[in-house]
């Protein structure tokens, strides 16, 4: 029979992978549908960036603190990064016309997202889950709130997100811009992911923790002085939609 707690233990999992598909593919995906329904294409050509970010957030990060796994956190975040673009084809926006940088920019997000799942189930065991949900929570929080409300929340808070560095960079490749235009923050993800892997192989030692945050506030200092260009200036359909006068992108 099954003892009590296994079977907690297997409430919990199925409870946190809930939580990954939420948080990954239902909110993103309603978002897209929802943007769609009101205003056609050109919001969510605009805010593509953020949505896969936070798609590839939600299921990459609590998928691999779920799974205790860095590699089943980066597979599932790209599976619906592919989800989500398949969506945004369906709804008539136009295909991407530079594959390879956008691929490249969803690769280093998954990877910073899953690893820092993953040292959430190496530091926390089987509650590694519930501090991925609260991580998400909150940038997911910061991010819907800068998008919504410019003007309300200060640039220095923005640049210390990874969510921001990943959407900032996805935005840039969706838009056909240079990838190098977003170098700095692409250069974040990856070194705050390799300082991340280093927490977690050397866990449970605590001075690589100095290590990461020393990163994570180097790296945000680098985003900081080297901004990608604002996501509208990026797009040039979300601007053509933005402008009054000018017709949005007619749909497929």
């Amino acid at each position: 029979m099954m003892t009590q707690h296994s079977a907690q233990s297997h409430s919990s999992a199925r409870l946190a992978w809930l939580s990954a598909v939420l948080f990954g593919v239902v909110a993103p995906w309603a978002a897209m549908w929802l943007l769609d329904a009101r205003a056609g294409d050109g919001p969510i050509i605009a805010l593509g960036g953020p949505i896969l970010a936070v798609g590839l957030m939600g299921v990459g990060m609590i998928g691999a603190a779920a799974a205790a796994s860095m590699r089943i956190g980066v597979l599932c975040a790209l599976l619906n990064g592919a989800g989500l673009l398949g969506l945004g084809w369906a709804l008539g926006l136009p295909l991407i016309g530079h594959p390879l940088p956008c691929a490249l920019a969803m690769i280093i997000a998954s990877l910073s997202f899953a690893v820092r799942g993953a040292l959430f189930a190496r530091s926390a065991g089987d509650k590694g889950w519930w501090i991925a949900v609260f991580v998400v929570t909150g940038e997911v929080a910061i991010l819907a709130t800068a998008m919504a409300l410019p003007a309300a929340l200060p640039a220095w808070l923005l640049v210390l997100l990874p969510a921001q560095w990943a959407s900032v960079s996805i935005q840039i490749a969706l838009a056909g811009t240079p990838i190098i235009a977003a170098g700095a923050a692409l250069a974040a993800l990856v070194g705050t992911a390799a300082a991340t892997h280093l927490v977690a192989r050397l866990w449970p030692r605590r001075w690589p923790y100095l290590v990461m945050f020393t990163a994570w506030l180097g790296f945000s200092a680098l985003v900081w002085h080297y901004p990608a260009p604002p996501v509208d200036a990026a797009s040039p359909a979300a601007s053509a939609a933005d402008q009054p006068g000018k017709p949005a992108p007619e749909r497929s």
